[in-house]
Formats: structure tokens, sequence, C-alpha cells
């Protein structure tokens, strides 16, 4: 097969978009580099043969990186491509994804200083200094973030008559229906602590939302000290929208701080309140369930771990700018945190919850098109999915293309009287979800439904534990995989009469057997009947679900046994190809790259020549562009209106090319310690396909990020008239259609 080179895709496939405007020059700043050793030569300046592989020099640490990638999210809120209300949803993902930035990476290199276990990356920084650097990166962040907030978002929703409405500006007929609201559904369930020997300071589970209140004056009992805590109730909304009968026109919302805050007096009568301010601690929320403990029963183990969860180590303080010096100080220390770990804020705390915007307001025109994903004819068309996949293999991009196929196929199957047996991985999906339904008609059925649940799903595990009791309950039989390594692998195994003949159906996924992120990551489903893989597909489920040495396995590669050094085999085959003079390439589409033989596997291809692109949309330790190194290296990062996720492992192989799609992302805990999949295409027009939409990510000069081999990442500029998005073009392609392939 002849390749067609990644800059040579025809305009005409890929429709065109308006440029980004954006407010300033948008260039995201190097990560940090490490100390540098004064007697060692500047890496670029050595001689190839002079550097170790290994050299700390050649490698960005890993959570900056991670950081950096949020600020990509972050400067989405900044596109004008993106319709407003999405603007903001970028705003609140931001601020999700910093959240668990905190509550597992910041919390883990807490961990390892308070515990003496300091271990440095192949960066070389210490964990302190990783800190110290995070905390300077992220306060920026963070004031961005608030910036954009209030200066360009709530503005711009405001000219489309969509309002936070301040306290300071409400109408009479507002204050009054909000004094109401407070009387009705806040008094009653609002719990204020004083603070007083006899009333210590509570214990705030993570993430909570407070209220640091100001007190002057003398209680009933004659107690005077100045200071309380009032807890937000979790079970009350935290924007509210006020009725059209008290508004003049448009949507008006107004947060609970706001009535909280203009009501406080009423929580503490005969007090005079001197400030309340909003607050907002973040915990350690990372499980550690040591496997030498777990005995025979994992999920016991989890449920105990889990009701500790929102009481871990205290990593993060957020609180309202405005609060004074000594009340901050004083919370910094109940909370055993540094000023490094406060975060003063000009604006509500926890602004994911903002979310909840897109549920209150009606406002379609200010959201992204909604689409309907496409469907091959063949599939849609053929009598029923398995005399579809007897006919043929098919590969499905989600969003793009439904992934209906996928629930309809388990649907089939629970009701179809020759379908004998059902095996699944399930990582996420809900307890109550599509798929859980069809597994749980397929048990009462009588079929011989077991699930590999993958209960330590970082936090999806109490809805997993949910899901495998319901499971259990139907009849399923439930295994939770391997102790000490995550299931990760996204597998259906469907056993079928066929005569006299048992036939196996398999699908294989890159994402999760979730609906809902079907509709908002992009994952690639292959479904077959092939011989050779489902056979492949039923060891891997022996060793998951029995006791076994190794099964060899044909097509399949598997970790933690065999994914990782055939990847690496095959790059070392493109560099031979290269020295040897004939054509070679290499183009990997992940969402992090960080293993580290990975990452030198691929600076050896680059000095023999190789091409290589690397599509990775988060965390990447490869450092791109050094001069006899990684010249040959290109590193971009993808992001849209979709999380890409799909997982894509492409080789030239002198004109032969090789195309796996995986499950695993090019990072340690993938290769090493989870059990995940990787599956081949053999199909040569679905090679060809895969290849053409790689090269739309290649392509793309709207939505693509370009690393630097200083560690700063680029937006591509496109010049007028030649806008290339992926998104738009896999929109334009595979959706809102059925096509014949």
């Amino acid at each position: 097969m002849s390749e067609q080179p990644v800059n040579e895709v025809e305009k005409k496939d890929v429709p065109t978009a308006p440029p980004v405007e954006l407010d300033a020059e948008l260039v995201l700043e190097p990560i940090p580099e490490q100390p540098q050793d004064p007697t060692k030569m500047a890496i670029e300046e050595r001689l190839p043969e002079e550097i170790d592989l290994g050299d700390p020099e050649l490698y960005f640490n890993r959570e900056l990186s991670h950081l950096q990638f949020n600020a990509r999210v972050l400067e989405q809120a900044m596109d004008e491509n993106h319709p407003i209300l999405n603007r903001l949803m970028f705003l609140c993902i931001f601020s999700s994804n910093m959240d668990e930035f905190f509550e597992i990476r910041v919390a883990g290199l807490k961990s390892q200083l308070e515990y003496s276990r300091e271990k440095n990356g192949p960066d070389g920084m210490h964990p302190k200094k990783v800190l110290n650097l995070i905390s300077e990166h992220a306060h920026k962040l963070v004031r961005r973030q608030y910036r954009i907030l209030n200066d360009i978002i709530f503005p711009k929703l405001a000219e489309e008559n969509v309002q936070f409405i301040r306290r300071t500006l409400w109408t009479d007929k507002q204050s009054n229906w909000v004094r109401r609201y407070f009387r009705d559904n806040v008094l009653p369930i609002i719990s204020p602590i004083g603070l007083d020997p006899a009333h210590p300071f509570p214990r705030l589970a993570n993430k909570t939302f407070n209220f640091v209140v100001e007190l002057e004056g003398r209680d009933a009992f004659g107690r005077e000290n100045g200071l309380a805590i009032v807890p937000a109730p979790s079970s009350l909304p935290r924007l509210v929208k006020l009725p059209d009968d008290v508004s003049e026109g448009g949507e008006n919302m107004v947060f609970l701080s706001s009535i909280i805050h203009a009501h406080a007096d009423q929580l503490f009568p005969g007090m005079t309140v001197k400030g309340c301010y909003q607050f907002r601690l973040t915990r350690n929320a990372d499980l550690e369930v040591d496997s030498d403990d777990i005995g025979v029963d994992l999920a016991g183990a989890l449920r105990t771990e889990l009701q500790s969860r929102h009481y871990g180590s205290s990593v993060r303080l957020e609180i309202a700018e405005n609060c004074p010096d000594h009340i901050v100080t004083s919370l910094l220390k109940q909370f055993d945190l540094e000023q490094q770990d406060l975060y003063q804020i000009d604006g509500p705390v926890n602004l994911s919850r903002l979310m909840a915007v897109l549920e209150l307001v009606d406002r379609p025109d200010l959201m992204y098109s909604p689409f309907s994903p496409g469907l091959p004819r063949k599939l849609a068309s053929a009598g029923g999915l398995f005399e579809a996949i007897r006919q043929r293999d098919y590969l499905l991009m989600h969003p793009f293309e439904s992934f209906s196929p996928v629930i309809d196929l388990l649907s089939e199957a629970a009701k179809d009287p020759n379908v004998v047996a059902i095996r699944q991985t399930l990582y996420r999906t809900g307890a109550r979800s599509p798929i859980a339904n069809a597994l749980v008609e397929a048990a009462r059925n009588g079929k011989e439904v077991t699930v590999v649940i993958e209960l330590r799903a970082r936090f999806d595990e109490a809805e997993n534990l949910a899901l495998a009791s319901r499971l259990q309950d139907a009849g399923a039989i439930v295994v939770y995989g391997v102790v000490r390594h995550k299931t990760h692998a996204k597998m259906i195994l469907i056993v079928r009469r066929e005569g006299n003949n048992l036939t196996r159906y398999v699908h294989l996924g890159t994402g999760n057997y979730h609906a809902g992120n079907a509709r908002l990551y992009t994952d690639y489903s292959f479904m077959t009947c092939n011989k050779e893989i489902g056979d492949d597909v039923h060891r891997v489920f022996q060793q998951l679900t029995g006791m076994s040495k190794e099964l060899k396995v044909k097509k399949l590669l598997h970790a933690p046994f065999t994914l990782r050094n055939r990847l690496l085999e095959m790059i070392d085959r493109e560099a031979k190809n290269a020295k040897n003079g004939d054509p070679s390439r290499i183009i990997i589409k992940v969402n992090s790259l960080t293993e580290q033989k990975l990452v030198q596997a691929l600076y050896k291809a680059s000095q023999a020549g190789v091409k290589i692109d690397l599509i990775v949309r988060g965390i990447c330790t490869l450092r791109p562009g050094i001069k006899g190194i990684s010249s040959n290296i290109r590193v971009r990062s993808i992001i849209g209106r979709f999380l890409e996720h799909t997982r894509v492992y492409y080789f030239y192989n002198n004109r032969n090319p090789e195309v796996y799609l995986s499950s695993a992302d090019g990072m340690d805990r993938n290769l090493n310690n989870r059990i995940e999949v990787a599956f081949p295409l053999q199909d040569y027009k679905q090679v060809r396909r895969v290849k053409k939409e790689l090269e739309y990510y290649l392509t793309d000069n709207t939505q693509s990020w370009i690393l630097q081999s200083d560690g700063s990442y680029q937006l591509s500029k496109p010049r007028k008239g030649e806008y290339r998005s992926a998104q738009r073009a896999l929109l334009s392609e595979l959706a809102d259609n059925t096509r014949q392939s």
C-alpha cells in the first residue's frame, strides 16, 4: 500500500471554519525547566553520541505537563468559534479537572514528602520543587479563569439576556422572592456552627461549600468567640433560577452563595455579622486499598475505603479574596496548609457547579448545533446485527458514528435463544445504563453472563459497586479482575450457537461502555466474528476470570504481557527500515505519553531518520525538536468540542502498514500495571480509513496546539481560507447520514 503524505489531504474533505479569535497572543507558558547542572553542556550543544537517552533534560515533568493540558482546556473558553454556553462549559471542565489534579496528583506529591518517600521522575525534579512550580502556575491559571469568567463570559451572556444577578443589584421583587426562598428552602436545613471549646471546628468533607462568618457580640449564653462556620447544605442547588414574574425577561439566576450571604444575619439572631466569606477545602481523594490487606473481599475493602475518601489530608484552600488576613491565616493553620496552598478567588468557589446553567437555560442557539450520528447502511439494513457482522467487520468512530449498534448487539444477544454466553469488561458504564440493562436481561433469560467489573475506576467506585450488586442479583457472575492490575480493556464476547457450531462475536473498543460518554468522547468500536480474534478474546477472559499461566494470543497485544514489547519492536523496525534507506513512518495518537522506554525508543527512531507524529491530548514527557535526538518528532494536542480519546498506533512497515487500536495510552500504568488490549485492523479499507482520519488531525490548524522543544504549546494559526478542523471534518464525513460502507 502506497502511503499518502500527511500534507496532501484533499481540501474538499475538510470543511472550513472561521479563524479563532482570541484576545491576546496565545502561547502557553513553557513547562518549567528543572535546575541545570552548570558543569554539563546544554543538551543541544552535545553530539548525539554523547547524550544518554535517560538524561533528565530530555523529559518534561509529568505533573507540569498535566497542568498544561488543563491550561489548554481553559483556553477554549476564549475561543469564539465555540458558542458562548459551551465556552462556559469549558471553564467548568477546567475547574473540575483542576479539582482532580489537586485531589490526586498534588495530594500524591504531598504524601511523598509527608512519609519521606520522595521519588524523582525521569525529569529528575524533586517533588518539593514540583509542588512549588505547580503552585506558581496553578495560581496564574486560576486568576486567568476568574478574569475570563468575570470580564468575558458573564458580560457576553448578559448580552444574550442570560444573567447572574449580584445581590447588590436585586430589585425589590427579586429581594422579596429570594427572602422567601431562603426562609422556606435554606433556613430549615442549614446548621451554623459557632466556634468555642464546646463547638470545635467541624470536620469538613472534601470540596464541600462553606462560609466562615465573622461575628460581633455575645449570644444568649454569654459566648463571644467571633467566628462561625456555615456549611452549605449539599442538597441545595448552587444556582437558583428566578421565576419570570420577578424578572424583566431573559434568563436570570442567583448563586446560593449570594442568598446565604444576604441573609447571614438571620442565622445568628442578635449578633452582628461583620463579614461572611465563602471557602472550599480540597482533600486527598485517592483511594489506597492495600492489596496485602484485602484478603478475599476487594469489594468490602473498597466500601470501607470509600467512607474515608471525603476526609483525606488537606491539599488546597479556596476562599473569597476579600476575606481578612487573620481569618485566612486561622483557616490555613486549622487545615495544616501553607501559603502556597491558598487560592484567593474573585467569584464563586467550585465553578464546575456552573455546569447547571446548561440545564437551567433553554437557549439552544447559544450551544453547539445538535447532530445525528451516522450509521453504515449495511449495518442498519441487514437482518440483525449477527447477520451483518458475520458478513464483514465493522469499524465505528464515536461520537460521529452511532454507539447504538454496541447497545443493540447486547440487547439482541440478551433475547436471542441461540446465544448461550456473554462476557464483558466494564470500567465506567453506570448501574442503570442501557448496557447494564441488557446484561441483566440476558442473565434473567438464562444466558451465561460473566462480567469483569473494575471496581477501582477512579471516582466511579461506588457506581461500580452498585452495578456489581445489580448484576449479581440478576444471576450474572461478577468478578473484579486482578488485584494489582486494573482491568482497563474494553471487550465483549458473545457465544452463539449456529447449526452445529459455536460462533464468537466480539466487540473491542478504545473507550468505555457509557452511552453518555459516547456522545462526548472520540472513540473507535470494532465488531467482528473473526475466529482468531474471538479465540484471543476468549483467552484473555480466561486469564481474567480464572487462574492460569500466560496464554498466548495470536492477534491481540495484551498488557502487561506483550503490548509494550511489541510496540517497542515495531518502533525499532521502523528505525531499521530508515537506516536501510526504506520508507518509514510512525503516527501515535494517545491521551498521554510518559512511559520512559517507549519515549526512548521514539528518540532512537527519530535519530535513525523516522518521521514521527505524536497526537497527544494531555500529558507528554517527550521533548520534541532537539537536534540529533528528536528533530524528526512533532507533537500536537487537539482540544475541541469532543474529548479526544482514541488510541491509535500506526506503523508504515515498509509499505505494508500495521495499525493497532487500543484501550491503552503510552503510560507506565497502562503498559505495565493494567489489563489492556490492542487489536489490529486487518482490512485494507479500514487501515486506509484510519490513516485518513489521522491525517485530519495532523493537518488541523484551528484546534491543534504544537509542543515546542522549550515546553511551550503554540496554537496553530491558519492562513486565510485554509482553515482545517479535524473534528468538523469527521462530523461532516461521518455524521448526519446513512452511508454505503
